[in-house]
């Protein structure tokens, strides 16, 4: 996974400096995104340098469905939903590289095991709180409303298990309209 990730970072840096295009940073972005969480994503640009990105779809999928969590595991996917307020830029002069990073919170639904009830594989459904961040780059196809990005961040669940951390990246599409 780590390889696909520097692959495409390099493939990406590598368009950007050898085609120059108008970025096409319009109102409204709508994408894919496959990472932790995968799902759906939708970003409003405003001002000349903000943005609202709202994600929605699975949590848990690609790090792995079995996790240690509180006293007890999750053995599943869960749904998540994880909205960042933005700060977006350019890379120097270039129209077609930018930069974006940002803070928000996640909303995230799972089976959780408890290991008091391992015998009999009983489960709650949990759902968690926190705060999170990310970082990413995103690369604006010339002359083209799509664009592709690249990003990383972490979670700080707050209810019900506060300080629980997770690792959060994801690779995705987007049309800008």
């Amino acid at each position: 996974m780590k390889r696909k990730f520097s692959l495409l970072l390099i493939l990406l840096v590598g368009l950007a400096i050898a085609q120059k295009a108008a970025a096409q940073t319009n109102n409204w972005a709508v994408g894919f995104r496959i990472g932790e969480p995968s799902g759906v994503n939708v970003r409003k640009y405003f001002g000349e340098n903000h943005a609202f990105d709202l994600n929605f779809g699975t949590y848990g999928g690609i790090y792995g469905t079995r996790r240690s969590y509180r006293k007890g595991v999750y053995k599943n996917v869960g749904f998540s939903v994880q909205g960042h307020y933005l700060w977006h830029g350019s890379f120097g002069k270039s129209e077609t590289l930018h930069y974006y990073f940002g803070f928000g919170g996640q909303l995230n639904s799972r089976r959780y095991y408890s290991d008091q009830f391992s015998y009999v594989n009983a489960y709650d459904k949990t759902i968690s709180v926190g705060g999170s961040g990310v970082a990413g780059v995103e690369y604006f196809l010339p002359n083209k409303p799509f664009s592709i990005f690249l990003e990383t961040g972490g979670y700080v669940e707050v209810i019900p298990a506060p300080f629980f951390l997770g690792l959060q990246s994801g690779l995705g599409v987007r049309l800008n309209f």
